[in-house]
């Protein structure tokens, strides 16, 4: 990814950070194919996060995914980091993915940064265990667990590629 076309993905998410929402009607569509514990886990996400979820599922299904673990891996993926990982130490970690881990190292003694960027370090696995307890499939749990070096050929790189569109 060139560096213009990677400062201009990082200024889209930043704005979808600050506009995230979910309408009314897209929480109600979620009970008609999420149990009450995976629901749970979606409500405890980050609105930030739950946005990107569900725009996640939306690119899935517009390439045709009606795989159900594909797309449960989609809404729930970024669940492990959780409701309080604010927009500061996200910018921090993703500089730190650019430009070298110093950032997010130098960014550690700030207050409430250590745990946010912790949550981002490790939230695949987070994730993926919030997903295991709730019930989801051990294909979705993989899944969830590998999105950033997907082990599935195919549905994993359909995962990585729609987290990245969004």
């Amino acid at each position: 990814m060139s560096r213009s076309s990677w400062w201009g993905s990082r200024l889209r998410q930043f704005r979808a950070y600050l506009r995230a929402k979910v309408a009314d009607g897209e929480r109600a569509e979620l009970t008609t194919w999420l149990t009450p514990d995976q629901l749970a886990v979606f409500d405890g996400m980050h609105v930030a996060d739950k946005r990107h979820g569900l725009d996640v599922v939306e690119t899935l299904r517009a390439e045709g995914v009606t795989d159900p673990d594909l797309l449960m891996a989609g809404l729930l993926h970024d669940a492990g980091k959780g409701p309080d990982v604010g927009l500061w130490p996200r910018v921090a970690w993703s500089l730190g993915e650019k430009y070298g881990d110093w950032i997010p190292a130098s960014t550690r003694r700030l207050p409430g940064f250590r745990r946010a960027l912790d949550r981002l370090r490790d939230h695949a696995e987070l994730s993926a265990a919030l997903a295991s307890q709730a019930g989801c499939s051990r294909r979705t749990v993989e899944l969830i667990r590998n999105q950033a070096d997907p082990v599935d050929p195919e549905a994993g790189r359909l995962l990585l590629h729609a987290d990245e569109a969004n």
